[in-house]
């Protein structure tokens, strides 16, 4: 049997994002959907509190949902400007925009500053009214056709009330996304997409300044200058690269200003169009929460990553001289422990351009093809030296391997049973193609499919 190759890169998934005023149950809804086992594709690992998106998948349709959470206000003026970029920023990002209202409290001034605002776009949107909790609550639905809104989908967030029914909805009314011409890859331009993430005020923008020569980016010890992202065509030693500088995503926590806790949807269309990440580290605050957050939305994103540790001169030596931190910092961000660390200063220009071989790298195993037979070959050795446990009493037997794609690497492998394969055997697995191949920087994709004897 022969798989072919398929070296395209996916159709971006379509972004759902969950907007409306504080206090309606946004986030509420948004666990309450990617709770169901069904509509979960792949979840993000270790992450159990202030998560904001998942990549979902309802009835064959995938899309990446996004809670856009809410605030506590100060005074009225903030209270509407926060939503109405909130709004904004879903306009110019999603596909499609879930607009949660409380069906408690009846039609409320800013939710008729949100309508105005969604009318005048062309971006599908359905209308939620959260907190119909019983057959009963569904009278309370009148009170909101003021708004010049015929169809309204009651559920309730909390009890898991009509949320199949919203789901359906959702993939019915989002379009295919493909990948806008000035966003995709030209057959054999050569250029290598490079988005640079990380927490706002760690040095993305200073890092390009540098690599360009120029103050063409904005840079600013104020964290969140950064609002959007900016691209920047770079030549270095006779390879073309394309820089993308993103704004700083920071903890909920700390979120004053609306347009930095929306900026995560940017981030994602960013990783989405690009082929190698850079995740910056401040390399005296070392890897935290939210940059494990990052390194997880990388991988799930399957993109290739190189992780970079900021203003290394400012560090004590002490600590510049400790063995093995390359390992630390792996371990704080395990999403990513494969890629390669590098440690610069992008105010001196310090080791700035050993980034490009780390890039280079990266792309290059990222697009790596290895042949059916060296992977079967790998598959016998690692299975005759290490078997898989048995299932249900009897053993797991392995048929053959074939790489399907690349960008990243996937492989199907191919046993008497799926559900037999453990994770941990996955990854054993994983990490001998990783050894073998020297597939630093790159997420690996390992299929298991079932396939009967004879």
């Amino acid at each position: 049997m022969v798989i072919e190759q398929d070296t395209h890169r996916d159709t971006r998934k379509p972004i759902v994002a969950i907007v409306g005023r504080p206090n309606v149950g946004k986030s509420t809804l948004f666990n309450r959907i990617i709770g169901f086992r069904k509509s979960i594709v792949e979840d993000i690992p270790g992450v159990t509190r202030d998560r904001i998106y998942s990549d979902c998948e309802w009835w064959g349709v995938d899309f990446t949902l996004v809670d856009t959470g809410g605030f506590d206000p100060e005074s009225d003026d903030f209270y509407l400007s926060m939503i109405k970029e909130q709004v904004k920023v879903a306009i110019e990002e999603a596909e499609l925009i879930l607009f949660v209202m409380d069906s408690t409290t009846g039609v409320m001034p800013q939710d008729r500053e949100v309508m105005d605002i969604l009318r005048k776009s062309a971006k599908p949107v359905l209308y939620v009214l959260n907190k119909v909790d019983h057959d009963k609550h569904e009278m309370r639905e009148y009170d909101f056709h003021s708004l010049g809104v015929d169809r309204f989908y009651g559920v309730s967030a909390v009890q898991g009330r009509n949320i199949y029914e919203l789901l359906d909805a959702v993939v019915e009314k989002l379009p295919e996304v493909p990948w806008p011409a000035d966003e995709t890859e030209e057959e054999g331009d050569g250029i290598i997409r490079v988005a640079m993430v990380g927490k706002p005020n760690v040095g993305k923008s200073t890092l390009i300044n540098k690599i360009l020569g120029e103050e063409r980016l904005l840079v600013s010890p104020k964290p969140g200058t950064t609002r959007d992202s900016v691209d920047s065509l770079v030549e270095f030693d006779g390879k073309s690269y394309l820089f993308v500088d993103t704004a700083g995503v920071r903890k909920k926590a700390r979120v004053s200003v609306a347009v930095e806790r929306y900026s995560v949807l940017r981030t994602i269309r960013t990783i989405e169009r690009s082929h190698v990440i850079v995740l910056m580290i401040d390399s005296q605050e070392g890897p935290t929460h939210q940059d494990a957050r990052l390194a997880e939305l990388i991988e799930l994103k399957g993109r290739a990553s190189v992780i970079v540790l900021n203003k290394w001169d400012l560090v004590p030596d002490a600590l510049r001289d400790t063995r093995g931190i390359d390992t630390i910092v792996r371990e704080g961000l395990h999403a990513i422990r494969y890629s390669p660390v590098l440690t610069l200063s992008a105010l001196t220009g310090k080791r700035v351009h050993k980034l490009f071989d780390l890039i280079d790298a990266a792309y290059a195993n990222y697009s790596h093809s290895i042949s059916t037979r060296e992977l079967n070959n790998l598959l016998k050795e690692a299975v005759s030296a290490t078997p898989a446990p048995l299932y249900n009493g009897r053993p797991v037997k392995f048929y053959y391997i074939s790489q399907t794609r690349v960008r990243p690497p996937t492989m199907v492998m191919f046993a008497n049973t799926e559900r037999g394969v453990p994770e941990n055997y996955r990854r054993f697995i994983e990490n001998r193609l990783r050894d073998k191949f020297n597939l630093e920087g790159t997420p690996v994709r390992l299929i298991i499919r079932s396939k009967r004897e004879g």
